[in-house]
């Protein structure tokens, strides 16, 4: 550290899930790789999962996944490099920043890809920090997603001779400034586009066996859907709860966005608002697999009008809950 530089106190790290470097079929199969391959992610015995993903996954769905990354990077814009959620993950630390008080610096990290933890929390650590807040950007606690970035820390830990005190926030699936900042972003998007007929709230999928062995994922799902819907003041027939992302042959929550679309469109529905409350940022999964694919989907089976809501991204209203949960904590 510089001599001249004054100590960091407290540094809050805000992590992410990842994204691969490029929207090239290299680059998205490394990310894959490091994925896919964390034990919190896929359950499968490794003796039987790592052929499988090496050999038929990763070269088949690297490429395909590459073309879908191409549809939404950001070229040239911002410090992201092109990556959505890098771009919007560096947008909410910069709003933050910039909310919290002195002694504290605020990073970027990323569980799979750049910026890695581990980095981070040596850069921290390097930087002065005597206190580390680390923040999942992942609103409901999930095994699956949780549980890695912890898994993350202690990996980091181990290899340490001196830690400094270190402190999670597991979720935040029903802070009050969480889903009041996600009702200013449904409010906001009707108050321009107007209202469609349904509100459909979608989270991203886990395989049925990681809730029944005890995740409370699904529960935090549907409490963020109540208290958003309650904050929308919406009654049960104008707002759905689904799940999207299903990934093999296992069953998954249900019921999946995609065939949710498709029969709210066969039965008569028009016109849909779909919101993805489990993602703070915009990312491959809403931009691509829900504004576009979903989308397809819906006016396919007869809809006249898809209507997708931006993620929270940087609104000021999202940056000021964050600094509430953040300000709990330190």
């Amino acid at each position: 550290m510089n001599a001249t530089a004054s100590p960091i106190h407290t540094a809050v790290i805000l992590c992410n899930l990842g994204t691969p470097a490029a929207p090239t079929p290299a680059a998205v199969r490394r990310y894959l790789a490091e994925f896919l391959s964390d034990r919190r992610v896929v359950e499968i015995p490794r003796l039987a999962w790592l052929p499988i993903l090496y050999g038929l996954i990763l070269p088949i769905r690297a490429k395909k996944s590459a073309a879908k990354y191409a549809q939404i990077w950001l070229g040239d814009q911002g410090k992201a490099g092109g990556s959505p959620l890098l771009h919007y993950s560096q947008l909410q630390t910069a709003g933050l920043q910039t909310r919290l008080g002195q002694g504290i610096k605020v990073y970027t990290a990323m569980r799979y890809g750049q910026p890695a933890l581990p980095a981070v929390l040596s850069q921290a650590q390097a930087a002065g920090a005597e206190r580390i807040l680390i923040l999942p950007m992942y609103p409901q606690y999930s095994g699956t997603t949780t549980a890695s970035v912890y898994d993350g820390l202690a990996a980091w830990s181990v290899r340490q001779r001196r830690i400094p005190s270190i402190s999670v926030i597991s979720d935040f699936h029903q802070h009050p400034a969480y889903i009041a900042a996600l009702a200013a972003q449904v409010q906001a998007h009707w108050q321009q586009y107007g209202r469609a007929q349904k509100l459909v709230l979608s989270f991203h999928g886990v395989p049925q066996r990681t809730v029944d062995l005890g995740d409370p994922y699904a529960a935090h799902c549907q409490k963020t859907a109540e208290l958003l819907a309650a904050a929308l003041q919406l009654q049960p027939q104008q707002w759905q709860m689904t799940f999207q992302s299903r990934f093999g042959k296992a069953k998954w929550l249900e019921p999946a966005t995609d065939h949710s679309l498709e029969k709210l469109a066969r039965q008569g529905c028009s016109s849909v608002d779909v919101f993805c409350p489990g993602f703070v940022a915009d990312c491959l999964e809403t931009l691509e697999e829900i504004a576009m694919e979903n989308r397809e989907i819906f006016m396919e089976a007869g809809g006249q009008d898809f209507r997708f809501i931006p993620c929270l991204n940087d609104s000021p209203v999202w940056l000021d809950a964050l600094a509430q949960i953040v300000d709990t904590q330190i």
